[in-house]
């Protein structure tokens, strides 16, 4: 392999690293969020309130988008076989 196909793996992992987290982090945000409002307006500062939400909301976010990032996995892996067998 030259340096360029290195290179070239490299940013196709990171793009895929970065589809595979995203959908999960953003639940994540997304529900951080909404907690952190709702303990502003109740003005109840519990760490637990926020903690428990978000690892469920994650849980449930890990279910839901398992097979596209298994598949997104795959992909790059059948990509690298594929440079792989090719020299």
């Amino acid at each position: 392999m030259t340096p360029t196909d290195v290179v070239d793996v490299a940013r196709e992992a990171i793009w895929v690293l970065l589809a595979v987290a995203s959908p999960v982090m953003v639940v994540a945000l997304l529900v951080g969020l909404v907690v952190a409002l709702i303990q502003a307006l109740t003005q109840v500062q519990e760490m637990t309130l926020a903690f428990v939400p978000k690892i469920l909301a994650i849980f449930v976010s890990l279910i839901i988008f398992l097979p596209f990032m298994l598949s997104q996995m795959i992909g790059l892996m059948e990509q690298i076989s594929q440079r792989i067998t090719s020299l």
